[in-house]
């Protein structure tokens, strides 16, 4: 299942602010969402995409977190 999942991910943006918009989108789609399998394949994406957001802000100089 993680080769599938894997062949199906989009690159995710690699600026902050696309990042941002992206997240919020995401989570609109997730709660209007019934639980179930596009829900979760939702919460995934949501995941990687709060991961490379973390990853920008350690990056930044001086870090945001």
């Amino acid at each position: 299942m993680g080769t599938e999942t894997s062949k199906r991910e989009k690159p995710l943006p690699k600026d902050r602010e696309s990042l941002l918009t992206l997240h919020r989108d995401l989570r609109h789609r997730r709660d209007s969402l019934p639980l179930g399998e596009e829900r979760a394949e939702t919460l995934i994406e949501l995941a990687r995409v709060e991961v490379q957001i973390a990853r920008i802000e350690r990056a930044m100089d001086p870090p945001l977190v």
